[in-house]
């Protein structure tokens, strides 16, 4: 190969897919070869400050699945995936040097730690055109209607300013490249073994038994959606508990892009005009709505989403007793609906939305914890971590962030509700009837 040939590298993050990939698209614009590559930096596996790893292993498998279907569809376009198990800053810039690239494309990040790893990789560049391109919202931060400092406090005033008056960017596509000049890539995509983890079954009773990847991600939409039209029951349906279709279960690919809010938007739209528009088809969107909205926050607030006072910088009494953290964690406190959901995520990696929402308000309304601690721990186990959901809705929840009435959820009256027949809570607090 001349190593002279290629001159555009797109640098994969969150933004694992082929279709609707805005960074992608753009790379392949021009007549210039472009190479992709995927770092498995070493730091997003080790403990952190909380005695935490930063990634587990249900997270980890899920990225090595995206990665392996990443690097098919990449083919199919005549585009190498490059996979490393080493920090971009060492990878990337060597890669550089070796190829002669001239320009790095990549996805608009703007939180800390992406932050940091790209300045490291930019002290180790020279003369390298950089391209940031958002990649990740909905709406377009060209095209809303208010300066993101001017972000709403409350997501209601945000929705309403933005559904019914600003367009949703059609889907974009990836010129397929020629075939020449193709890079030799003998390099191994890691194992879990080689992540530090121990290879693993799924649990019998997982809520989401799906695999990582762009085409299991267009496979569930095509069910949930077409095959079974369970989206038209979504709204009844999205605070279960129990079995795989309660919700969409998109958040996974979403969270590591295998799949964007664009296509997902596009296909609510397809299915509306297909069959039937109802309250459950916009609830989807909603929540897509939902998801824009905290990353907007997190624009708008930077580093104050981590802060023990989060963006209303309140003056809490929090704790950080570790027997009651403990006991949250292992699903033995004095709440058997929140130990269900507990061990649940232990066990699975998953939790529901409805069972997110009672055991975060019970660690820092109940117990008065650390709220950072318990975003920490589902930063590290959850499938579907997404860092400015995470945050915001731990924000939200612990009275720090975007909720105007500062509420606490009583996990009694929500079992009742949510769970009357105890089905939820029979299948996680006693495995061996089952």
């Amino acid at each position: 190969m001349q190593k002279d040939k290629i001159k555009n590298l797109v640098w994969f993050r969150n933004d694992l897919r082929t279709i609707d990939n805005a960074v992608l698209a753009e790379a392949s614009k021009n007549s210039h070869k472009l190479v992709g590559v995927y770092c498995f930096d070493p730091r997003h596996f080790k403990v952190n400050k909380f005695g935490f790893k930063k990634t587990e292993k249900f997270r980890a498998k899920f990225l090595i699945e995206t990665i392996h279907d990443l690097k098919k569809q990449l083919n199919q376009l005549n585009i190498d995936l490059l996979v490393f198990h080493d920090t971009p800053e060492i990878v990337i810039p060597t890669l550089c040097k070796t190829h002669q690239i001239t320009d790095l494309y990549l996805q608009k990040e703007w939180t800390q730690e992406e932050v940091d790893t790209e300045n490291l990789v930019k002290v180790e560049l020279e003369d390298i055109n950089w391209h940031h391109i958002h990649n990740q919202l909905l709406f377009h931060p060209e095209d809303i209607n208010f300066e993101i400092s001017k972000t709403p406090q409350v997501f209601t005033v945000f929705r309403k300013k933005l559904e019914k008056y600003v367009d949703i960017r059609h889907e974009v596509t990836t010129k397929k490249q020629t075939n020449d000049n193709r890079i030799e890539n003998n390099i191994n995509i890691p194992t879990l073994s080689d992540l530090g983890f121990k290879d693993f079954e799924q649990h019998p009773h997982s809520a989401f038994p799906f695999k990582g990847g762009e085409i299991e991600a267009l496979n569930r939409l095509n069910d949930y959606f077409f095959n079974t039209k369970k989206l038209g029951f979504y709204k009844k349906t999205r605070n279960g508990l129990v079995g795989v279709d309660y919700s969409s279960k998109f958040s996974p690919w979403l969270a590591n892009g295998s799949i964007s809010a664009r296509t997902i938007y596009r296909n609510v739209k397809r299915f509306e005009k297909e069959h039937y528009k109802n309250q459950s088809t916009y609830w989807l969107i909603f929540e897509l709505i939902w998801r824009d909205y905290f990353k907007y926050v997190s624009i708008k607030h930077g580093n104050q989403i981590f802060k023990l006072g989060g963006i209303l910088q309140k003056d809490y009494e929090w704790s950080t007793n570790q027997t009651q953290i403990n006991n949250w964690i292992n699903g033995e406190t004095q709440s058997d609906f929140v130990n269900a959901n507990m061990i649940e995520l232990k066990e699975t990696g998953w939790m529901s939305n409805r069972g997110r929402q009672n055991v975060a308000s019970y660690f820092a309304k109940e117990l008065k914890l650390d709220w950072r601690i318990g975003a920490s721990y589902f930063e590290s186990l959850l499938l579907d971590y997404d860092v400015h959901s995470n945050y915001g809705n731990w924000m939200y929840v612990a009275g720090v962030g975007n909720d105007p009435r500062n509420r606490k959820f009583n996990v009694q009256l929500q079992a009742e509700r949510y769970d009357a027949n105890g089905k939820f809570r029979s299948l996680w607090l006693q495995p061996s009837l089952f």
